[in-house]
């Protein structure tokens, strides 16, 4: 059998385990060790053992834990319910102020966090109620809330771009610094779109008469809690990109000024702390039995050769352009998101795509901003999204799921016109790296 026969069936061997159900990591794992044996006899057996190697000596994969952790401390205190409450009163008197709100919530909430699945449950369970409850349109708010939980995968400490870095051999610095300005692009133009929404028709997000009587001390008071991301933000970051701190140190100093601000505020009990440790241990565990085997996966294909046959095939063959084979690739990401996650995807097209963007001359760092904007795209888009099925379970009854279908696609527009830009003008992504390790 040719190399391109044995790639093409090891890839539909793992798609066919994933549809019945399998485990990613054991559907990944099971086919690159089948595969290795198969081809290369008893040999093969160091495939799998060479990756879990690499895996333990790979010190940045501490960070892994330090932002599960972090992010699930400030989930569980519930230090956002303050910074919901900051918005609800400065951005209240605007038409469409509270959901404009949300989506700042969202940033600030990604900026503590890193897990965009943590955004959605704090929006639904803390915003949508009280959008809800003012009068705002709920087919409106339940789109709000689902486009500002994909900022979580792209605003750092993204927890998905450390995955991206580890598998695709890229600095997680730089990816984080890409992930940045693209964030609060797509942030902003959100915030454009339902302001512009809400002037033409202000019954959909009525102002907040109320917010008018709240104290201004009681404004200024708030503020502080609006400050609290964004020290915890500074405090990881200004050391490390100043060189102060490697990468696993500013995670650790990072989940420690998240623990000391839920002490601080009161909010942390012996009961929070265990299921956060918990939690972050599943979760750790999980990440690392997928990275095993996609790094197990990814050294069956090199054996191969198979990125260079699928080059040939894209560039010769079928005498296909670089970016047209790149949108082709994007468009992969939104069919596989109708019934994988964000992680399940990256670990399944790694070993192909990585090497084969890195051939056609793109830079894997913006390639990297373009894989988050585009998963988060595929996890809204009907009708097996992702994100649609945890609002449905999330949301009140009075939400449908038609409703929810209704909701996204003109935040699916948005996330798409922002794509479109960053691909068009890659210095959109690639300018603070490029500034800050320049320098």
């Amino acid at each position: 059998m040719s190399q391109e026969y044995i790639a093409i069936f090891m890839f539909a061997s793992m798609m066919l385990m994933l549809f019945t159900g399998q485990r990613v990591f054991g559907a990944i794992g099971a086919v690159s060790a089948i595969a290795a044996l198969a081809l290369w006899g008893t040999g093969g057996q160091d495939i799998p053992f060479s990756a879990a190697m690499k895996l333990m000596k790979w010190y940045p994969l501490l960070t892994l834990p330090m932002f599960i952790f972090m992010g699930y401390v400030l989930s569980e205190s519930r230090l956002a319910d303050d910074l919901y409450r900051m918005f609800h009163v400065w951005m209240g008197p605007v038409n469409g102020g509270l959901a404009i709100g949300t989506i700042g919530l969202m940033v600030l909430v990604s900026a503590m966090n890193g897990l965009s699945v943590a955004g959605m449950a704090i929006g639904a369970t803390i915003a949508l109620p009280e959008l809800l409850r003012r009068g705002y349109d709920k087919t409106m708010v339940t789109g709000v809330i689902q486009a500002g939980s994909s900022l979580g995968i792209l605003v750092p400490p993204s927890v998905v771009l450390v995955l991206y870095a580890m598998i695709a051999r890229q600095p997680v610095g730089q990816l984080w610094l890409a992930g940045i300005v693209p964030g609060l692009l797509m942030a902003s133009m959100f915030i454009l779109y339902i302001w512009i929404r809400c002037r033409i028709q202000p019954q959909l997000g009525p102002a907040m008469e109320d917010a008018h009587e709240v104290p201004r001390a009681e404004k200024i008071r708030l503020l502080g809690a609006g400050a609290l991301p964004l020290i915890i933000f500074a405090s990881m970051m200004i050391p490390f990109v100043n060189g102060w701190t490697s990468l696993v140190e500013s995670s650790a100093i990072g989940a420690l000024a998240a623990l000391a601000a839920s002490v601080l505020k009161r909010r942390m009990t012996w009961k929070i702390f265990e299921d956060c440790t918990k939690q972050t241990l599943a979760i750790s565990c999980m990440f690392m039995w997928i990275i095993l085997a996609a790094l197990g996966f990814g050294a069956v294909f090199d054996g191969l050769g198979a990125v260079k046959a699928i080059d040939n095939l894209f560039t010769e063959q079928l005498n296909l352009s670089p970016w047209m084979i790149l949108i082709l690739m994007q468009l992969s990401f939104i069919v596989m998101g109708t019934f994988l996650d964000d992680t399940a995807m990256l670990v399944i097209v790694a070993p192909l795509y990585v090497p084969l963007v890195g051939a056609l001359g793109f830079d894997l760092i913006w390639y990297g901003v373009l894989y988050t904007i585009t998963t988060q795209i595929a996890y809204m888009t009907p009708p097996f999204g992702y994100n649609l099925f945890l609002m449905r379970a999330m949301a009140p009854p009075e939400i449908t799921l038609r409703d929810i279908y209704r909701s996204i696609f003109p935040f699916v527009g948005v996330m798409v016109l922002a794509l479109a830009i960053i691909m068009i003008f890659p210095e959109i992504a690639l300018w603070l790296p490029g500034y800050v390790y320049g320098n």
